[in-house]
């Protein structure tokens, strides 16, 4: 597993990201997670044709409730083409309750708690914190990354705009 510097900062700190980084361009790698019912999930259960993967330290902060609420808003009219999948490393049964309390139905909130199988896989692991980074990936039918964004300040907001156009390309 590799390890980056330089990349992201918390609250201007810099931080270290480990795993294998992920490129526009490149087949998305799967990953093993867990619903908020437990049941484990992987990128093959998802099959619409385009899907917006959007990593967030944790929904129990205001950003990340802001970025999942948003997120959750523009993808009401695409309901059966694309999918919103929002992965963090809380636990299943925190997001369930964040997302009954936001009542949020139109994205699907997973857990990386138990392996860090995403976080490791596309790059996004924060080493020091055990949270994930908030990046945006956007993948097509094929599955290949047509849009990354890692967000430099975790304390920020991803460009909706330009990962909602990027969606929109592969619709």
């Amino acid at each position: 597993m590799s390890e980056r510097t330089g990349l992201i900062t918390f609250l201007g700190g810099p931080l270290t990201l480990a795993g294998n980084p992920v490129a526009v361009g490149d087949t998305a790698p799967d990953f093993a997670v867990l619903t908020n019912e437990l049941a484990p999930a992987k990128l093959a259960d998802f099959t619409e044709k385009g899907l917006i993967l959007i990593a967030v330290p944790s929904l129990d902060t205001a950003v990340c409730d802001l970025e999942a609420r948003k997120f959750n808003k523009e993808m009401e009219s695409l309901t059966g083409k694309a999918k919103a999948l929002v992965v963090s490393m809380d636990l299943p049964f925190a997001q369930k309750r964040w997302a009954d309390a936001a009542g949020v139905t139109n994205i699907t909130t997973l857990s990386d708690h138990r392996d860090a199988s995403f976080g490791q896989a596309y790059g996004l692991l924060i080493k020091e914190l055990r949270l994930l980074a908030r990046a945006v990936l956007v993948l097509g039918p094929d599955r290949k990354v047509v849009y990354m964004e890692l967000v430099p300040e975790v304390t920020h907001e991803p460009d909706y705009a330009a990962a909602l156009a990027a969606l929109g390309k592969v619709l």
